[in-house]
């Protein structure tokens, strides 16, 4: 079975355990509560599933594992957990994927930035701008091994390169703009940025690794 049914039937499973733990209610006030066996099992399940699509620092991971470390039991507290798993749901069903396990297919940045902007044609402007990222970190970490330099962070890496005059101090400015709607992408802040900018950045990455590897 392919990944993305494999993670589709994940995702229906767990919809139907939430119900299971729905179904466990105490009461219908406020302070009615539910079944704690019942829900950490769903609640385990969901986390491991999250961190495996989206990444441990997804804004869907973090929400859910810190909504669920705060949950004492009320019926209340699993909903708004289980709120936040619908919405995971239903941005992996629309394309929000951000694990660059499950965009990357590619080995090199080339295929990268090609996969960057079929899924930027698609209407797909989030993961765009997270590949594109990943192609010039990867540019960034082979430009330092052919310089003698360590890898690090993409902003550190960044700096030394122009120390190293690798490139010059536009070149840098620019990159840290790049890294700038790259760090949006991957936190979430959708709205921080627009289609023109990822294209913009693509073609942008694309030339630098023609000019520089």
């Amino acid at each position: 079975m392919k990944l993305d049914k494999l993670i589709e039937q994940r995702f229906s499973e767990l919809t139907k355990k939430a119900e299971v733990v729905a179904s466990t209610r105490t009461g219908n006030d406020s302070r009615s509560g539910v079944n704690s066996e019942r829900f950490h099992e769903w609640a385990t399940g969901v986390l491991s599933l999250l961190q495996s699509v989206f990444g441990e620092s997804s804004p869907h991971h973090q929400n859910f594992f810190k909504l669920y470390s705060l949950f004492v039991g009320y019926y209340s507290d699993f909903e708004i957990c289980r709120g936040v798993f619908r919405a995971a749901k239903e941005d992996y069903e629309s394309g929000y994927l951000f694990s660059v396990r499950g965009l990357i297919k590619a080995e090199d940045s080339t295929d990268i930035l090609d996969r960057a902007t079929e899924i930027l044609k698609a209407g797909y402007k989030d993961p765009a701008c997270v590949l594109a990222g990943v192609a010039l970190e990867i540019t960034l970490k082979e430009l330092c091994t052919r310089n003698g330099l360590p890898h690090g962070k993409l902003d550190s890496m960044n700096i030394e390169l122009c120390k190293k005059a690798v490139y010059n101090m536009g070149m840098q400015k620019q990159i840290t703009a790049w890294a700038h709607w790259r760090n949006k992408a991957a936190h979430g802040e959708w709205h921080e940025y627009k289609d023109t900018n990822v294209d913009d950045m693509v073609k942008g990455v694309t030339r630098f690794i023609a000019e520089y590897l």
